[in-house]
């Protein structure tokens, strides 16, 4: 039996591993041992499960896949930057980024192959969304960067952001199961305050994390705002405009007590003036809020522009002065393809 045509076994929960080991007449317990091999121990084949005896095990290889991902392309930067190209089970391609700095290491992951946003800056709206990840994929995007922190820096692996291809809020309940098996001390037993989900700003999906409660921090990618400029950047502006997404980051501090990060690229001739810095000032106190001004990498001969070292120096003034929390992201990786999508659209896979 081929492994396309095997249940994956972690796609099961404990209960439902506890069910499966008791209708085959083994102890309820061994559900509890695999689930650990799983997702504690990041095991990839039920080989190397040796507390199981041998015989259980060949029944689990004759039941069950596990559909580990492969690192299919890494790419080195001169900064210390490593970006991957990872293979899923079935051949589509996403990308991951570990980010080292000189306190931490970053995990930037993927949450969908492909996406349906269509941002016009982005590389990987030049991808179709082709699936949602699933919580494995997710879940081995970060082991993978946990073992190349390791390897290549003898360091721990400290942040996670999901900020790789896709919108996580429209894989929600892929992307919260992954976190959970992240921070689970079943799982990673990674602190949630140390994971960033960014999202382009799905207001009733922001108002569904505050209701669930969720520990992780949360970032918006914003740009403008101004409504016209920012429907002209991100089109899913025009269904949830400034005014919707405001009322959901109040309803979320509101029931979270916790600031939100704005994301926001100064492109030259696009939002590089005074107005639109005294927009964003404004829009910050809405909430307690900060703002990352990152450097944009051109897209092959695209149409956006990084903005001027005077514009952007307009914008921290502009903010500073209304007691805003302002900071500027250098880009990292700009020598391996750096701008989200580019590693995955450099790879035939991607289209399969």
């Amino acid at each position: 039996m081929e492994n396309s045509k095997k249940r994956d076994i972690r796609q099961l929960s404990l209960t439902d591993l506890e069910a499966f080991f008791l209708e085959i007449g083994e102890k309820k317990f061994r559900a509890k041992q695999v689930y650990e091999w799983l997702w504690n121990k990041s095991l990839k084949n039920f080989d190397e499960m040796t507390n199981l005896s041998l015989s259980t095990r060949e029944r689990l290889k004759s039941e069950f896949a596990i559909n580990h991902i492969e690192v299919d392309l890494m790419q080195h930067s001169n900064d210390g930057t490593i970006k991957n190209a990872v293979k899923l089970y079935d051949n589509k391609i996403v990308e991951s980024v570990l980010i080292p700095t000189s306190k931490r290491i970053t995990a930037c992951v993927s949450s969908q192959v492909g996406c349906s946003l269509d941002c016009n800056f982005c590389a990987t709206a030049r991808l179709k969304r082709m699936r949602n990840l699933n919580p494995d994929e997710i879940y081995d995007q970060v082991v993978a960067i946990k073992n190349e922190a390791e390897t290549y820096f003898n360091r721990p692996l400290t942040n996670i952001v999901f900020m790789g291809m896709g919108e996580p809020l429209l894989n929600y309940s892929n992307v919260l199961n992954a976190i959970e098996k992240i921070t689970s001390p079943e799982g990673l037993g990674m602190a949630p305050r140390r994971i960033t989900l960014s999202t382009v700003g799905v207001a009733k999906m922001i108002k569904k994390l505050a209701d669930d409660k969720v520990k992780f921090n949360l970032a918006v990618s914003l740009h403008s705002a101004i409504n016209e400029t920012r429907s002209k950047l991100m089109p899913i502006n025009d269904s949830n405009p400034l005014e919707d997404l405001a009322e959901a980051l109040q309803y979320w501090y509101k029931k979270t007590k916790r600031k939100v990060t704005y994301e926001y690229v100064i492109w030259d001739g696009v939002n590089d003036d005074e107005r639109h810095a005294k927009a964003l000032a404004k829009f910050c106190k809405i909430i307690p809020s900060k703002v990352n001004i990152i450097q944009y990498n051109p897209i092959d001969e695209g149409e956006f522009r990084q903005a001027s070292q005077e514009s952007v120096d307009m914008y921290i003034r502009v903010l500073e002065r209304e007691g805003i929390i302002a900071k500027v992201r250098k880009s990292r990786g700009q020598d391996i393809d750096a701008a989200c999508g580019q590693l995955a659209n450099k790879n035939e896979v991607a289209e399969i």
